[in-house]
């Protein structure tokens, strides 16, 4: 056992415990000071590149019905009792489904030309509902983690952690991929089932699985329901997804511990302890507190963001960190997504949690997913 004075950094939400030793305040300070100043050299000098890369998932409407099909109401039924993703673990090769698309670059895009900032949308009618779950299936058994709708020109991105998205053990995306905003008990959808139509993210989760880029932007077809007729059921469109649930602006390149931000996912793994506090039916927030820089370089995280306390476990993976959270428009803008999970105290349960740091190329990634066209109808 590794003492406690060592104050030990705790695990993935996404995978196995993972035991690191905590950093000290200096080498946070170090790191992100070499950071920024890269960035401000960056800013000076001619802008580089960076590589997106685009993985297809489902983009005619012979494989959005393939996946929906997969998910109808019996099987969304069970949707409690799957896995909250857990890619750090063995998972299986998938022996059905067809083979994967692999991950191909798109063209670079100048870091300049990145967004900096997108205010939120709200949806046609109603409160917004940005928030929800998504679902997939890695070999033959499925998993769930938390994500986001977006403001987007194309209204049709969710947000959530690369892991959520895209086994890079595997060089794969995660096969039949769904985003369900709100969903309710009993594997109801009341806002929709969104199919993944592609996922944009950077190289670097692909090759190494580096979790300073562990976010996914992930553009979905037009969604759809469920309806019962002539005792079996059939596809209705809903139109687009962020006409429907309206979409959390997007925020880059804010200094942690300028700003405050609030956590928000769908918990329900086991804390150090054992103990199962949360069942992942529930929307649940961890309080609005400042950020914080971190780093853990046995993941490769070298700009992370933190924030304490927060006791969210496996299921809140890909959650999105809010900044300027208003609670009657439940909008705000998306700063960061649930990434790392710590236990920095060494006891009972998880007392914070960390994102990768959004700055220009998370706008690079976000941009290229906004861009892309989905399957004009569903049904």
């Amino acid at each position: 056992m590794i003492p406690r004075a060592r104050h030990l950094a705790a695990a993935a939400l996404s995978s196995a415990l993972l035991m690191l030793p905590a950093l000290t305040g200096t080498a946070h300070a170090a790191a992100w000071n070499a950071h920024s100043a890269t960035a401000s050299a960056t800013a000076s000098a001619a802008a580089p590149t960076s590589k997106v890369y685009a993985v297809p998932l489902a983009r005619t409407l012979a494989d959005v019905k393939r996946v929906a099909n997969y998910w109808k109401p019996d099987r969304l039924k069970k949707s409690d009792s799957y896995t909250p993703a857990t890619p750090g673990a063995a998972a299986p090769v998938s022996t059905s489904g067809g083979a994967a698309a692999p991950a191909t670059p798109v063209a670079t895009v100048r870091r300049s030309l990145a967004a900096q900032s997108v205010p939120p949308v709200p949806p046609r009618k109603g409160a917004a509902m940005t928030m929800g779950k998504v679902f997939f299936r890695i070999g033959d058994k499925e998993y769930w983690c938390s994500a986001s709708s977006i403001a987007a020109k194309n209204r049709s991105v969710v947000a959530t952690a690369a892991h959520c998205a895209y086994d890079s053990r595997q060089a794969k995306p995660a096969d039949y991929w769904i985003f369900v905003p709100n969903p309710d008990a009993n594997g109801e959808t009341p806002d929709g089932i969104y199919v993944g139509a592609s996922i944009s993210l950077h190289e670097d989760w692909i090759g190494k699985a580096d979790y300073d880029y562990d976010y996914a932007f992930v553009t979905v077809n037009r969604g759809f329901t469920w309806v019962a007729k002539n005792g079996g059921y059939v596809m209705q469109d809903v139109g687009r997804l962020q006409d429907n649930v309206g979409g959390l602006g997007i925020e880059l390149n804010r200094k942690p511990g300028s700003y405050t931000a609030r956590p928000f996912g769908y918990p329900a793994g086991a804390q150090p302890d054992g103990t199962r506090p949360f069942d992942g039916k529930t929307l649940l927030e961890c309080p609005e507190r400042s950020t914080r820089y971190t780093v853990a370089p046995g993941l490769d995280l070298q700009k992370g963001v933190e924030l304490q306390p927060c006791d969210f476990s496996h299921g809140a993976s890909g959650g999105p960190w809010v900044i300027g959270y208003d609670k009657n428009r439940k909008l705000g803008s998306l700063n960061g997504v649930n990434s790392l999970t710590w236990n920095r105290d060494a006891r009972d349960r998880y007392d914070a949690v960390s994102s990768p740091y959004f700055d220009t190329t998370t706008g690079e990634v976000y941009r290229r997913a906004a861009a892309q066209a989905t399957v004009p109808k569903v049904t």
